[in-house]
C-alpha cells in the first residue's frame, strides 16, 4: 500500500510545513481542517505545488467525517496537529474541550478502527507548571504534569488517553511537546510573538514582544520534520519528548533580529512566561536517529528573509 499520511491542522502553522515537507519529498498528504484559510499555505508553496496535496473540509469533532477520512484516503500515517490554543481555550472551554480531546479520541479511535498502527500527535509545554513546582535547570523527560491552564489540561489527557489506547489496544504513539515555534506561518497562540516581531522587522517596523526571560525556540520546520520522523518510526508504545534547544533570552532575540535588520527596534517585556525556560532534549536525540534544530541565527535570518520576499 503506498504510504498516505493524514495531517490534521494542515492550516495552521506546522501543519503547513509538514505539508509542504510531504510534498517536497514526493509523499501523499491529506490535509484535514475545517478551515478553507489557505494564508499559511501560501507563504510556502505556489498554487500548482499545493495541487499535489488533498485537501479534506471537515470537523475533528464528528466521528464519522474522521473515520470517513481515513477509510477514503487509505492512510497509514497520522500526524495530528489541530487543536484551539491557550486563548481559544480560555475563552470558549467546551469548544476546547470539543476540538482537543474529543477530537483526539476520534483520531485514535479511527486509527483503530481503520487498522492505523501508530498515531503521531503535538502536546506542548503548558503540560507543565511554573518553574517555581521543578527543581532549577531544564525539566527531565518524565517532570510530572502541573498545568495551569485548561489548554495544559487538555493536552495532559490526550497523553493519557495516547498510554491507553497503547495498553488496551497496542495503537502505538508519539507525542511531541514544543516550546515557542517560531517561522513562516507563526501569527497566532501565546508565544507568537517572536515570529510577529521578525515580520515586523522585515516591513522596517518596530514591535514590542509581550514577555521576556528565557526560553526555547524551535524552527517549524525543524518541528515539521520531527512530526515526520516520529510518524515514521513507531516506538513499540506510548512515548512522550520534549524538544531540547538551547534556551535563549528573548532580550536576546530581539538583539538578534536588530542586528539582521538594522535601523528597525524591538523591544521586550521584563515579565516571563510562567514556565521553565526549557526542557531536556536528551531522550528525543537517543531515541531518534534524526533530530532537527536549525541554529536559532540561521532560523531567524531565514525567517525574516522570507517575510521580505
Amino acid at each position: 500500500m503506498t504510504p498516505s499520511y493524514l495531517i490534521t491542522g494542515g492550516m495552521g502553522c506546522i501543519g503547513a510545513w509538514t505539508l509542504d515537507h510531504l510534498r517536497r519529498q514526493n509523499k501523499q498528504a491529506v490535509c484535514f481542517d475545517l478551515s478553507a484559510d489557505r494564508h499559511r499555505l501560501d507563504l510556502l508553496m505556489h498554487e500548482t505545488e499545493q495541487a499535489q496535496i488533498k485537501f479534506v473540509k471537515g470537523d475533528l469533532t464528528d466521528f464519522d467525517q474522521v473515520k470517513a477520512a481515513f477509510e477514503a484516503h487509505h492512510i497509514t500515517h497520522v500526524i495530528h496537529l489541530a487543536a484551539l490554543q491557550v486563548p481559544f481555550c480560555r475563552a470558549n472551554p467546551v469548544l476546547g474541550s470539543q476540538v482537543n480531546v474529543t477530537g483526539t479520541v476520534n483520531i485514535f479511535e479511527a486509527a483503530r478502527q481503520t487498522g492505523v498502527s501508530h498515531v503521531t500527535y503535538a502536546s506542548s509545554i503548558a503540560v507543565y507548571g511554573p518553574p517555581g513546582d521543578y527543581p532549577p535547570g531544564l525539566l527531565a523527560h518524565d517532570a510530572p504534569y502541573h498545568p495551569r491552564t485548561l489548554y495544559g489540561a487538555y493536552k495532559v489527557t490526550n497523553e493519557l488517553t495516547a498510554q491507553v489506547y497503547w495498553q488496551d489496544h497496542s495503537l502505538s504513539s508519539t507525542v511531541l511537546r514544543p516550546y515557542t515555534v517560531y517561522g513562516l506561518g507563526r501569527d497566532q497562540g501565546l508565544t507568537s510573538d517572536p515570529t510577529k516581531a521578525m515580520l515586523a522587522a522585515a516591513q522596517g517596523e518596530a514591535y514590542h514582544i509581550g514577555f521576556g526571560g528565557r526560553q526555547q525556540l524551535h524552527f517549524a520546520s525543524d518541528v515539521a520534520q520531527q512530526f515526520i520522523e516520529a510518524a515514521e518510526q513507531p516506538l513499540g508504545g506510548a512515548f512522550a519528548f520534549n524538544l531540547g534547544t538551547p534556551p535563549v533570552a528573548i532580550g536576546d532575540i530581539a538583539q538578534l533580529i536588530m542586528q539582521i535588520k538594522p535601523g528597525v527596534r524591538i523591544t521586550c517585556a521584563d515579565t516571563s512566561l510562567p514556565f521553565p525556560e526549557g526542557c531536556d532534549g536528551t531522550e528525543l536525540q537517543r531515541r531518534f536517529t534524526k533530530v532537527y534544530q536549525t541554529p536559532l541565527e540561521e532560523g531567524v535570518r531565514q525567517t525574516i528573509a522570507a517575510f521580505a520576499r
